[in-house]
């Protein structure tokens, strides 16, 4: 059996504001309403993958962390319009979990992940129209706690632990069932990151190696095949070359949710030793983050849940989505959506 080291959970996080520019005197008022959904009719569970196919959301695998060769098969479909989850087909390879997901204009595709035993590499694709899972190309190597982003209906996956940490990336042609390698990910090697797509671009940040959490960002643009760099997650003083100053300390972390709405992306809770429920809202027109009213803010302060790791992400429309994961020992099914310019009341 390998050896699998999860990232211990401990408490809640101190939270604080940060991302300011030298000029500005008052702290700009934090945004954002959390707002629980249909709770996941299937177990309680950490480490599911989710993905999107023409406004309805899919999730499924996953553990309870009661046996650690219990991993998930079942998978639900999220209708945001009844706000209510269905039963599809059972995901047809091994139960596990720290899997990765990402999908086009009419397919998902899930695989890699870990069982318990093994490092797994099979992909499966599945059609919502007919409800069917397809076995397609193994993934180059078996890993889990990987990454995966879609633009303009490829989908990317990269990074994770096959043994060791990874910073490598392929790319996957649908029409060929082939997997490419493309330039590997600039930064530190790492597990447990966060993916969204921004103007045709997917961002990787976040993630640990080593039991630490790199404070670098990079974006992949597919047109030009090349990876750029954005500011590091770091506190910052004005420079001749940067004017801005800014303190994005409080964001690195591992296995956050992540989501992106527009032009803008998003992630939230977490965990950096402790559990996370912060959330941060990313603008790529001026490469800043922005602290958003937390996931775990109290209810009449705008927010969700508890913090939490391992959790879900995705968006619907214009509406991001956090939910299940794990706090502590516990696993967690419930489900939130976020309007990210609203008020707390």
């Amino acid at each position: 059996m390998k050896n699998f080291f999860p990232v211990v959970l401990l408490a809640l996080a101190t939270l604080s504001l940060g991302s300011c520019k030298k000029s500005d005197s008052d702290t700009a008022a934090v945004t954002g309403v959390w707002t629980r959904s249909a709770y996941l009719s299937g177990a309680k569970r950490s480490g599911a993958v989710s993905f999107t196919i023409n406004n309805v959301a899919y999730t499924g695998l996953g553990m309870d962390g009661a046996d650690s060769l219990g991993a998930f098969k079942d998978f639900y479909a999220y209708t945001a319009t009844s706000n209510s989850w269905s039963r599809v087909a059972r995901f047809p390879g091994k139960g596990r979990y720290l899997a990765v997901a990402f999908s086009d204009a009419n397919f998902g595709y899930v695989g890699t992940g870990y069982d318990g035993l093994n490092y797994l590499s099979d992909f499966w694709k599945y059609d919502p129209t007919k409800d069917t899972w397809t076995r397609i190309a193994n993934f180059p190597s078996a890993r889990y706690g990987a990454v995966a982003f879609t633009v303009k209906n490829v989908g990317y996956v990269g990074t994770g632990n096959t043994g060791n940490t990874q910073n490598d990336f392929y790319q996957y042609n649908a029409g060929t069932d082939t997997w490419a390698a493309i330039s590997s990910y600039p930064g530190a090697k790492r597990q447990g990151a966060s993916a969204f797509t921004v103007n045709d671009k997917g961002y990787v940040m976040l993630g640990t190696d080593n039991a630490a959490y790199p404070a670098d960002v990079y974006s992949y643009d597919p047109s030009t095949s090349t990876w750029s760099p954005h500011r590091q997650l770091i506190l910052h003083s004005a420079t001749s070359t940067d004017d801005l100053e800014y303190d994005y300390t409080l964001l690195p972390r591992a296995n956050a949710a992540s989501f992106a709405v527009g032009s803008m992306g998003y992630i939230a809770t977490g965990t950096k030793g402790a559990i996370q429920g912060d959330c941060w809202a990313y603008n790529a027109a001026d490469d800043t983050w922005t602290q958003k009213t937390a996931f775990n803010a109290t209810t009449s302060g705008g927010g969700g849940g508890v913090g939490r790791s391992n959790a879900i992400g995705f968006t619907i429309g214009s509406t991001g989505y956090v939910g299940l994961g794990v706090t502590g020992t516990t696993r967690l099914d419930d489900l939130y959506q976020f309007a990210p310019d609203a008020a707390p009341q």
